[in-house]
């Protein structure tokens, strides 16, 4: 009959918590995620704008028109929770399409390509103004140390 032997461990430090609680490689899925979610999204915006017969033309445009204001918006909520930014981003991107389906109905110039255009360029100044206003604050910063 064998023995087993078991060695207990001692800490030393906590580097050795820090490693042990690290994922290794290829455990860590946001990366890729964020990836398959950008290809979606844009293969989504590419279906509707060319007008495509596909079938996955409709979730694909759909998971774009509610993914990319959110993003942005999420983006620009840095400071809250990850529950609480991913509910805002969500709910502001239902408003942001809202609003588009509005003005357009509004303005009697419904089209699916003009949704996906005019969703993508709010978007689009929604991240430009988070990047400009992080650029600011960093170069504030800088000036004052």
């Amino acid at each position: 009959m064998q023995t087993i032997r078991i060695k207990a461990r001692i800490k030393t430090d906590s580097s050795q918590d820090a490693e042990r609680v690290r994922p290794g490689p290829g455990r860590d899925l946001t990366p890729l995620l964020a990836g398959a979610a950008t290809a979606v999204g844009g293969i989504g915006a590419y279906l509707a704008l060319v007008d495509s017969g596909s079938p996955l033309r409709g979730p694909f445009t759909l998971f774009f028109l509610l993914a990319a204001p959110a993003g942005a918006i999420a983006a620009a909520l840095r400071g809250l929770d990850p529950f609480g930014r991913t509910v805002a981003a969500v709910a502001g991107a239902v408003v942001v399409n809202m609003l588009v389906t509005q003005g357009m109905l509004a303005v009697h110039r419904w089209s699916v390509p003009g949704g996906v255009v005019a969703v993508t360029t709010i978007s689009a100044l929604i991240l430009l103004l988070v990047a400009l206003r992080r650029l600011r604050s960093r170069t504030t910063r800088r000036r004052t140390d």
